[in-house]
């Protein structure tokens, strides 16, 4: 177990800010970045603008990736009404040649990687970044405000921030993708506990606070510098801890 790598699972909902997250981990801690190997998962849906074929995802038809889950090797998941896909064989390979590996991406993914039987014998670190901290829940809770339906109007926000930054114009396609993930960001955050570390971060992926200044400010500083301190088993004051029943239940 020693000589393996460790693997890093970064989750969190849609529009959270961890591909942001991990951009910055680039800019401001490049070293610590460059000893990550990022996972590379298959996936159904269309690139989005920017994104790049084997670098973001390997972006394959339903027929094939339903041919490719035939084997013993490769494990299928449906993510928010896409198929998402994962060479089990590749990422055992390059943790038994000692380089960390790193997941960013939905919640389910990495509960279902570390699930896997054989991942007891390997060293993982989990962080859920949340768009609410525990004593805003408290808080909203305490008021008798519904949290999980403001939770959606949140998600909901910032995924048109999102999409109208990335397309200008949104179809009718677009709105129907972003109630999607809106709505399925109350059920994400119940697997929140699950992860060894929660990180609390309003910036999401619609927020300027990562680049409009060079330097990220705001929430997205906080949560570069607690996911840095993290990654190098150090404490990080903004980084927390939820108990099972934190999150309400429907």
């Amino acid at each position: 177990m020693s000589d393996r790598g460790r693997l890093v699972l970064l989750g969190g909902p849609s529009c959270a800010g961890k591909g942001p997250l991990c951009n910055a981990l680039k800019l401001m801690y490049p070293a610590q970045e460059a000893k990550l190997r990022k996972l590379v998962m298959y996936n159904t849906r269309s690139p989005r603008p920017g994104e790049n074929e084997g670098v973001d995802y390997y972006f394959r038809s339903h027929e094939e990736m339903e041919r490719l889950s035939e084997g013993d090797d490769f494990m299928l998941l449906e993510v928010r009404g896409d198929l998402q896909g994962l060479d089990t064989r590749e990422l055992f390979s390059v943790l038994d040649n000692g380089q960390d590996v790193l997941f960013e991406g939905n919640p389910y993914v990495p509960q279902a990687i570390w699930s896997l039987p054989a991942m007891a014998e390997v060293h993982i670190l989990r962080v859920f970044l949340s768009p609410l901290s525990k004593a805003e829940i408290i808080w909203l809770q305490n008021r008798g405000v519904r949290v999980r339906e403001t939770l959606v109007d949140m998600m909901r926000r910032k995924l048109l921030r999102r999409t109208q930054r990335q397309k200008g114009i949104l179809s009718l396609k677009d709105l129907e993708n972003i109630e999607k993930r809106a709505g399925s960001a109350p059920l994400e955050l119940e697997l929140a506990w699950h992860f060894d570390w929660i990180i609390p971060n309003h910036d999401g992926e619609d927020s300027e606070n990562w680049n409009a200044f060079y330097y990220p400010l705001g929430d997205a500083l906080k949560a570069v510098e607690a996911f840095a301190a993290l990654l190098r088993n150090e404490p990080a004051s903004h980084a927390e801890k939820w108990d099972k029943d934190l999150w309400p239940e429907k």
